[in-house]
């Protein structure tokens, strides 16, 4: 299978171009690519447009490097576009009917009642938008249904989407552009919160920074990466890649699942920030807080269908040398962390030899390696392993030292970057509540399962 002629990938905003076009470096993990004199005629502006086989070979070569990402708005349509829109529903009328206004009547919508409590209300509003209407006796949870949808749809693609969302006109063509790419088995837009005015403090921390929402950058969906899953809230597939679909057995994390699943048989799953999904977040505390708990009881679901992606963190063995140094709080504790920062630059610039600048550029990749083992390092203290830190806490300086820093360090970062419109104090008793109410699930579903495989670090190399 090869890209088509007209499609266009643009370099990753991380991938460098090092000595005048000789070599790429960037991708996930981190890697030189270093390119014949034909392939860098083939790179223009950034851009590899595929003209030629050779081309085509070169944009998937750095596509599955995660070195490069599609132009969405320069890609082909699909030649057969038709899609079916599947959507799972438990009660919610009012925004079952906010969703079918915004599909219109382009394409064909199977609504699946997954046992209302008052199904004459959900079949009044899909009887009143020509909508399909699949009732279900038994609940059998957002996965389960959107199988049962599944089952009946005829086109090619189809379109999930669940009832609390809003979907703008261009976000379903946009995303079937994805398709040229034969490898393309799925792709989601960004998910985002409703236009109106938010009510909550709550509802104004989520707009601007749901754990649905994966950026505002391209990429692809792959475990271990800046965007290592995506939600279902909204999803277009290629119906023949599906297979039997969702995992009806998981109530929790199904999407996480399929995505995975789909990666795990060597396809290709895109998000695509250009095109949005509204999605109504929620507004009081406690409703929020069980929702976050509930995400984080898939974990150890996950952790025994896919035990090499859900690590919580993945170290290199350095990595974990150089962290371990500085949460040890010694006199030494800087030294040596700096002479492990050391040894790895050289290393690094060892195996970047016949670039202009291998010690620089080695600077730039140790230096951004040890922020990640630290945000990840900071993640585990502050939400997957809470419940540890918190006993550490109560018995050690040094423990406490390390929450506080990494508590403080994680808001003063993350509110810079994402920009959320909320006054810091606030961001902060949010954040820190999204981590323990999240960390909460994820102990109890190791519990439940008598598994501590979702709360293991990996360390890789």
């Amino acid at each position: 299978m090869t890209l088509p002629i007209g499609f266009l990938v643009e370099l990753d905003r991380h991938t460098r171009v090092v000595d005048g076009g000789r070599a790429l470096l960037g991708g996930f993990p981190t890697r030189l690519l270093r390119l014949t004199p034909r392939a860098r005629r083939l790179l223009v502006d950034r851009t590899i447009p595929v003209r030629s086989a050779a081309s085509a070979l070169l944009a998937d070569r750095l596509l599955a490097c995660r070195m490069a990402h599609p132009v969405a708005a320069s890609l082909p349509a699909p030649p057969d576009p038709r899609c079916t829109v599947v959507i799972p529903v438990r009660d919610r009328p009012r925004q079952l009917d906010r969703l079918l206004r915004s599909i219109g009547t382009d394409h064909p919508v199977i609504v699946v009642d997954d046992a209302s409590r008052r199904p004459a209300a959900v079949a009044a509003v899909a009887t009143r938008h020509g909508a399909r209407l699949v009732a279900l006796t038994a609940n059998v949870g957002p996965a389960g249904a959107r199988n049962a949808g599944l089952r009946l749809v005829t086109t090619p693609y189809v379109v999930f989407a669940d009832s609390d969302i809003v979907l703008d006109a261009d976000t379903v063509p946009t995303l079937l552009r994805h398709f040229a790419d034969p490898r393309v088995a799925m792709a989601v837009p960004r998910i985002t919160g409703l236009p109106t005015t938010a009510t909550t403090w709550i509802e104004r921390y989520e707009n601007g920074r749901s754990s649905l929402d994966l950026g505002a950058h391209p990429a692809p969906v792959h475990p271990g990466t800046p965007v290592s899953w995506a939600s279902s809230a909204c999803v277009v597939a290629r119906v023949d890649m599906l297979g039997e679909g969702f995992d009806d057995g998981m109530r929790v994390g199904e999407d996480v699942d399929l995505c995975w699943r789909l990666i795990d048989a060597g396809l290709r799953v895109r998000y695509e920030p250009v095109v949005r999904a509204a999605h109504e977040h929620r507004v009081r505390v406690g409703d929020w807080l069980l929702r976050k708990a509930v995400y984080g009881t898939g974990a150890q679901p996950l952790a025994e269908r896919h035990p090499d992606f859900i690590a919580p963190a993945v170290f290199a063995p350095w990595s974990m040398v150089f962290v371990t140094a500085l949460l040890a709080q010694r006199r030494w504790s800087v030294p040596a962390a700096g002479a492990v920062l050391g040894v790895v630059t050289v290393r690094i610039a060892r195996k970047l030899d016949g670039t202009r600048h291998p010690y620089r550029l080695a600077v730039r990749l140790t230096a951004n390696g040890a922020l990640g083992t630290l945000s990840q390092a900071s993640a585990l203290l502050t939400r997957h392993w809470w419940p540890l830190a918190a006993a550490g806490c109560t018995v050690s300086r040094r423990v406490r030292r390390a929450v506080v820093a990494a508590a403080l360090a994680d808001v003063a970062l993350e509110y810079r970057h994402e920009q959320v419109p909320l006054d810091p104090l606030r961001y902060a008793v949010a954040r820190r509540l999204d981590d323990l109410a999240y960390g909460a699930g994820v102990w109890l579903s190791a519990l439940r399962g008598r598994s501590t495989g979702a709360l293991r670090p990996r360390v890789t190399r």
